[in-house]
């Protein structure tokens, strides 16, 4: 078990690594994402946002949910922030400052498609900083749903951001060039400010999709979160036997299936042989 579980994470590693190399570029587009034509069907009205992690951007983070979402119906949209415009690695900066990005490109999501609230999926980072938007800039009234996948809710250990940044081929001290690596250790500022009073605000609901493998997040339940319309789902009692971890999640099918359920109805019980089925 534990070695296939070293396997999973050096798959979700060489993915990210390869695009951080050259094979993927900053603001390009994932596949059927960013299509500003898109009208939502009433089958499925809202838009999805696609948030992503710490180091990486919208086209590392999201090969594999984004075309199975368009497919699905969905107009998808996807966003880089955190970093230097162009830049490869993105989702480092402050997380203040990368929600009123968000903030700013739900806005332009709304204004194309005319819909009046989008649903967000995040990954890690992305999962997370999307809370302070509800919280603290008005985003709740513009958001119907955030799922998030493996998400930082509250913190991880500076070791697991170590993991994380050698995972992905970087070195040095990641902190000092990462203001949004310090804010996601477990009892930063950020965080204590983003979960007193409430981890959920009213109006929107929430879902986080863990995986009992995570070594970035952890542990894997820190991501879980408390409070009305909340749904905490472990992969591994929806599939016992898929041992994806922080960065193999993204390219899951379970977790894909996992997502289209929050996101839709729930089509009953998953073929973790055939999720996508």
């Amino acid at each position: 078990m534990r070695f296939r579980a070293v396997l999973s994470v050096l798959a979700g590693a060489v993915l990210i690594t390869s695009a951080l190399t050259g094979t993927a570029r900053a603001e390009t587009s994932p596949q059927g994402a960013n299509d500003w034509a898109c009208r939502p069907a009433s089958a499925h009205p809202r838009p999805v946002v696609l948030v992503h992690g710490t180091f990486a951007n919208m086209a590392v983070n999201w090969p594999a949910i984004s075309p199975v979402l368009r497919r699905a119906g969905y107009c998808v949209f996807a966003l880089d922030y955190g970093g230097t415009p162009g830049a490869l690695i993105q989702g480092t900066g402050d997380l203040a400052r990368s929600a009123q990005q968000l903030s700013a490109f739900v806005d332009r999501v709304l204004a194309a498609t005319g819909a009046q609230r989008v649903d967000i999926v995040g990954h890690s980072q992305g999962g997370m900083m999307p809370r302070h938007y509800l919280k603290f800039l008005g985003g709740a009234a513009k958001v119907r749903k955030l799922v998030g996948i493996a998400p930082s809710n509250h913190g991880t250990t500076l070791s697991g951001l170590v993991t994380l940044g050698n995972l992905l081929g970087l070195t040095g001290p990641i902190t000092d060039a990462c203001p949004a690596c310090g804010q996601q250790m477990a009892g930063s500022a950020f965080l204590a400010a983003l979960n007193s009073g409430g981890e959920t605000v009213p109006g929107v609901e929430y879902a986080v999709i863990a995986t009992r493998y995570d070594e970035v997040v952890t542990p894997y339940g820190s991501g879980y979160l408390s409070g009305p319309g909340v749904r905490n789902v472990l992969v591994q009692e929806v599939c016992p036997l898929d041992f994806s971890a922080h960065l193999g999640v993204i390219l899951d099918p379970v977790v894909q299936r996992l997502v289209l359920d929050e996101l839709g109805a729930p089509r009953g019980r998953v073929n973790c042989l055939n999720p996508l089925g």
